[in-house]
C-alpha cells in the first residue's frame, strides 16, 4: 500500500469507522493508528496505544514481537514464533495469517484469526504496518465442542463395539453351551425313556415269566404224554413184529387183539395229533411273547419315522402286560377304522404301555374293565383313548400328573416318569394328551396324534 502525503491522517480517517479490529505501526514499531474496533476488542483505548510500542501489551504478560513487527523486521521465519498455525496469504503479497488463543483478553480468553501485511511508500519501501484482528471464539468454541462431540461419540461408539462384540462372544458362547445341553438333553431323554422301559419291564418281569411258564408247562406235559404214547405204540408194533410167524393162530390172536384194545390204538391215533396242536400253539404263543419283550425293550435311538399299523403296536403291547392286567381288570378293545400313522412306533407302544399299567393300577378292591379305544378325532388325526373304571383323580392332582418324578405311588413302587416320558412323546409326534377323570368313576386318557408327520413318506 502507498503512504501519500499526511498518510497517518488518512489511514486514521479511514479506519476509525472500520468494523474489523486494526491498528498500524510506523517503521519504528510505534502504533500510529488504534481503531474503535480495536479498543472494543481488546479494551485497551486508542489513547493508551498510539505513540507507544506496547502494541504486545494485550496479547502477552511479557514483551514479544507481534506478526506486524515480524513483517516489518523482514523476519524470515515468521512460522516459528506462531508454530502450526501459521502461512502467508494468499491474497495479499508479503502478508502472513495466523490463529491463536490469548488467555489475557477477556475474562476467559479469546481466539483470535490475524492478518497483517506492510505499508509501503509510493517507491515501494516498507514504511509500516498493519494487523487486522477477527474474533473467532465462538468458531472455535464450537469446532472444540463438536471436536470433543465427536471424540465421545467415537469413544461410545468404540466402547459400544466392544460391547456388542463382547456381547456376540458371550451370544455364541451360550448358543454353543445350549446346543451342547440340547444335545445331552436328548441323550438324557432317551435314556430315561429307556430307563423306563427297563423300570417296566422289572415290572412285569414275574408276570412275563408266568405267562412263559404257562404254555411251556402244558408243552412239557403233553410231551411227556406223547413219549408214553409213543413207548405204547412201539411195544404195540413190537408185538405185532414178533407175532407175525404165528398171527394164523388163534391164541396169537386174541393176545394182540386185547392188547390193541388196552392200549386203545384208535384214540392215540386222535389224540397225539391234537396234542402236537397244542403243543405248536403253545410254542407260538411263547414266540411271540418273547419276541414282544424283545421288539418293547429294544433301544430305538436310530429308530426312524415310519408308518405303522396302531392297532398291532397295541396288541403287541398288551401282549406284555397281560399278566400285569388280567388279575385287576378285563380289557376291551373297540378298535375303529384308521388308517397307519407315521410315528416312531415303539415310542407309540412305549405311551400304550404305561397308559395301561397306569390303568390297571388305578383298580380299587373290585375288579374293573380298560378300554383301549382308537377311531378318528377328524380327517387328518388318530385318536387313541385308554378308558378305565379304577379309583379316578384327584381334581388337586390332576394338574401335575404330567410332572417329571411326580407320583402317587407308594415310594418304590413307581418312578414317576411313565406319564412325562408318555407327553414328552405325544409332543415330539405333534400330538397332545388330554385327561377326564372323575373320583370314584375312572379315567380317561385321550390320545390324539396326526395322520402324517410331513410329505416325506411315499
Amino acid at each position: 500500500m502507498k503512504l501519500p502525503t499526511q498518510a497517518e491522517v488518512a489511514l486514521s480517517e479511514f479506519f476509525d469507522g472500520h468494523p474489523v479490529a486494526t491498528f498500524a505501526i510506523n517503521r519504528h514499531h510505534v502504533i500510529i493508528h488504534w481503531n474503535k474496533a480495536c479498543e472494543q476488542l481488546l479494551g485497551w483505548t486508542r489513547a493508551c496505544m498510539v505513540g507507544t510500542r506496547n502494541q504486545w501489551q494485550p496479547f502477552y504478560v511479557k514483551e514479544r514481537p507481534l506478526l506486524c513487527d515480524l513483517i516489518l523486521t523482514g523476519d524470515s521465519d515468521i512460522a516459528s514464533h506462531y508454530p502450526g498455525h501459521t502461512h502467508p496469504s494468499a491474497l495479499i503479497p508479503g502478508a502472513y495469517e495466523s490463529e491463536d488463543f490469548f488467555p489475557n483478553i477477556g475474562a476467559s480468553g479469546h481466539w483470535l484469526h490475524f492478518t497483517a501485511a506492510p505499508l509501503r511508500d509510493a517507491e515501494g519501501n516498507i514504511v509500516g504496518a498493519i494487523e487486522t484482528l477477527r474474533d473467532v471464539t465462538e468458531r472455535r468454541v464450537a469446532e472444540n465442542a463438536l471436536r470433543k462431540s465427536r471424540d465421545n461419540l467415537e469413544h461410545i461408539v468404540e466402547k459400544r463395539t466392544a460391547q456388542l462384540a463382547h456381547a456376540n462372544d458371550r451370544l455364541a458362547d451360550d448358543i454353543r453351551q445350549l446346543t451342547e445341553l440340547n444335545d445331552l438333553l436328548s441323550a438324557a431323554q432317551q435314556q430315561l425313556v429307556q430307563s423306563e422301559k427297563l423300570a417296566s419291564i422289572g415290572q412285569l418281569a414275574a408276570g412275563v415269566a408266568h405267562e412263559i411258564n404257562n404254555p411251556l408247562g402244558y408243552i412239557f406235559s403233553n410231551v411227556g404224554t406223547l413219549q408214553n404214547y409213543l413207548g405204547q405204540l412201539f411195544d404195540m408194533l413190537d408185538a405185532y413184529q414178533a407175532a407175525e410167524p404165528h398171527v394164523a393162530e388163534p391164541a396169537v390172536a386174541a393176545a394182540l387183539r386185547a392188547m390193541r384194545e388196552r392200549i386203545d390204538l384208535d384214540f392215540l391215533r386222535e389224540d397225539i395229533p391234537a396234542l402236537m396242536r397244542e403243543s405248536g400253539e403253545g410254542l407260538v404263543r411263547v414266540r411271540h411273547i418273547v419276541d414282544d419283550l424283545k421288539d418293547f425293550s429294544r433301544a430305538d435311538t436310530n429308530q426312524a419315522w415310519s408308518r405303522a399299523n396302531l392297532h398291532q403296536g397295541i396288541d403287541s403291547t398288551l401282549n406284555i402286560v397281560a399278566n400285569e392286567v388280567k388279575y385287576s381288570a378285563d380289557v376291551v378293545k373297540a378298535y375303529g377304522d384308521i388308517p397307519e400313522i407315521e410315528c416312531l412306533p415303539l415310542q407309540i407302544n412305549q405311551v400304550v404301555l404305561n397308559l395301561v399299567v397306569n390303568a390297571a393300577q388305578a383298580m380299587g378292591q373290585q375288579r374293573g374293565t380298560i378300554t383301549v379305544r382308537t377311531g378318528m378325532a377328524d380327517a387328518q388325526t388318530v385318536r387313541l383313548e385308554v378308558e378305565d373304571t379304577g379309583n379316578g383323580i384327584a381334581p388337586d392332582t390332576l394338574s401335575r400328573i404330567f410332572d417329571p418324578f411326580f407320583t402317587t405311588k407308594a415310594v418304590g413302587k413307581g418312578t414317576g416318569l411313565g406319564l412325562s416320558l408318555a407327553y414328552g412323546i405325544v409332543q415330539k409326534h405333534k400330538g397332545r394328551i388330554e385327561v377326564d377323570s372323575e373320583l370314584g368313576r375312572g379315567t380317561c386318557f385321550r390320545v390324539l396324534l396326526p395322520v402324517r408327520q410331513s410329505e416325506e413318506l411315499p
